[in-house]
């Protein structure tokens, strides 16, 4: 099996590199991943500013290239640029937090996953929620080879968002088959001043806390269950289409 390995946290983060050994017990792994963190990039691309390739080994037998561009960027120039064979799979991750509900919209890790789709290859995007203390990538280590081979047997253009509690393994009660719950935050925007004398604004929040329902990814993760969310890059309500056909609407 060749895979595609990526993430939004940059080439050097823990979980990335982690992931690149767990998954060349299974496949010949390829990492294409940023050169810094790119966290809450969604699926932007670059087109106005060249993209920066340069080689550099990841692990033994692990080839890796940093790029200076976004998740999404890394996915498409490996595909069309960097490989010279099709992988079998497009995995993004281990992500540094959760990607959870409506938060998925933001997510660069999530959109790294969804350009593998669009290109027809199964894609697969891992997150670690947040801890006590610090991240555990235990548990997310232990199942994803096992979770990536069972999604691997599934047809092309898929993407799976799977999200693993932030325990070890042992800890973890399962897997949950789910959908996505809502993520809502109060946001507040600080400004401050550099030392020119300018003002600038950070962007800063906590989350809402609301109750989502027992089958979204949200109340899986509370639950201590590793969380399996299908999704499609598909936005059309379809719906709402078939609606619109039946209301005539004419100008």
């Amino acid at each position: 099996m060749n895979i595609l390995l990526t993430n939004d946290d940059g080439i050097n983060a823990i979980g990335i590199r982690d992931l690149a050994k767990e998954l060349s017990k299974i496949g010949k792994v390829t990492v294409v991943a940023p050169d810094r963190e790119r966290s809450a990039s969604g699926h932007s691309i670059t087109l106005h500013a060249p993209l920066r390739v340069v080689r550099t080994d990841i692990h033994e037998g692990i080839e890796g290239y940093m790029i200076s561009g976004t998740p999404s960027d890394c996915v498409k120039i490996a595909l069309e640029s960097i490989l010279t064979e099709k992988p079998d799979l497009v995995v993004s991750g281990i992500n540094n937090g959760p990607n959870l509900g409506t938060d998925v919209l933001y997510s660069g890790t999530v959109s790294a996953a969804i350009e593998g789709a669009i290109h027809n290859i199964k894609s697969i995007a891992i997150s670690v929620s947040y801890g006590e203390d610090k991240i555990n990538y235990e548990g997310a280590k232990h199942f994803s080879c096992n979770l990536i081979e069972i999604i691997s047997t599934l047809e092309d253009g898929l993407i799976f968002n799977i999200n693993v509690p932030s325990l070890n393994k042992e800890d973890i009660k399962g897997t949950i088959i789910t959908e996505l719950g809502i993520r809502r935050y109060n946001n507040k925007y600080i400004k401050r001043e550099d030392p020119m004398g300018k003002s600038y604004y950070w962007l800063a929040g906590e989350l809402i806390d609301i109750e989502n329902k027992n089958t979204s990814d949200i109340k899986a993760i509370e639950d201590k269950y590793i969380s399996i969310t299908p999704l499609h890059f598909d936005l059309t309500d379809y719906k709402s289409l078939e609606t619109l056909k039946n209301s005539k609407i004419e100008i």
